[in-house]
């Protein structure tokens, strides 16, 4: 069958986009190894779903390139909504479910602004075994786990453009502290009076990824807690396409939690499946 699609990025973070409200997609975990393959398909992060809800304008399914289930991804969530309003589907303003929880969306001209699920599960200073000694990580779960860890933590001086981020990242994605499920690697690094920067692993990808939605919102809140940076929080991933985190933090207690950033077509088509 031949589906149309849209290909969009945020931030860098790069999505197949689907309307599969008529469920013509069944088997979507075939469907995202496909599409999201750049040698033999469309080339992507991840995949895209858009399907009918009874609780909102519309549901996002995600998937990641090896055809796991994603559950939520931030800037995929970004990409999806710029698509419901570009194609009549939900207003400037709406809200969409995804896994277990309904979003709130803003539309604006060059940016899409995400109101995301309270975060949970913060951990500062935890401590890991690796063969080269202990690691002093910290860890949230902001619609997916990460780990957050300062290359100030890191032996030998290391800087952000020095980290091995595929042998590092790939140690901590499947460390037994992590289990079963594993979890999303991020390093960060100081930019400014109030800002980051960051470069993340992503489980699903298996790889680094040029940004990260709910990686970024994790990074700010643990910058937040380690150097008293104040929301909101500017972000640079690896594209350098800057996004931007806001959120509440009240005795001990984050909240409100918005992403920001731009949310872009790059190109629109239709492949045989």
């Amino acid at each position: 069958m031949r589906m149309n699609f849209t290909k969009m990025t945020g931030a860098g973070n790069d999505f197949v986009v689907i309307d599969n409200r008529a469920k013509r997609i069944k088997a979507a975990s075939k469907a995202a190894r496909l599409l999201c393959d750049r040698r033999w398909g469309i080339g992507a992060d991840g995949l895209l779903l858009l399907e009918k809800s009874r609780r909102a304008s519309y549901r996002m399914m995600y998937y990641n390139a090896d055809g796991s289930y994603g559950g939520m991804c931030g800037n995929g969530g970004r990409c999806i909504a710029r698509f419901a309003f570009m194609n009549k589907i939900a207003g400037r303003t709406h809200e969409f479910e995804a896994l277990d929880h309904v979003y709130a969306a803003k539309i604006e001209k060059k940016e899409v602004v995400l109101t995301m699920k309270d975060p949970r599960n913060l951990k500062i200073g935890d401590e890991i075994p690796l063969d080269s000694g202990k690691l002093k990580i910290n860890s949230i779960d902001t619609g997916s786990p990460h780990v957050v860890v300062p290359v100030d933590n890191l032996p030998g001086g290391v800087t952000l453009d020095d980290v091995d981020v595929l042998g590092l990242g790939r140690k901590l994605r499947f460390h037994p502290h992590f289990s079963p499920s594993g979890t999303n690697v991020n390093f960060i690094e100081r930019a400014g009076t109030n800002s980051i920067k960051i470069r993340t692993y992503e489980p699903g990808v298996e790889d680094e990824t040029l940004a990260c939605g709910t990686g970024s919102i994790a990074s700010a809140i643990v910058a937040a807690r380690l150097w008293n940076l104040k929301s909101p929080i500017g972000v640079v991933p690896k594209s350098k396409m800057p996004l931007r985190v806001a959120f509440d933090d009240k005795d001990g207690a984050v909240s409100q939690v918005q992403l920001a950033g731009p949310a872009s077509v790059v190109f629109a088509g239709s492949i045989e499946l």
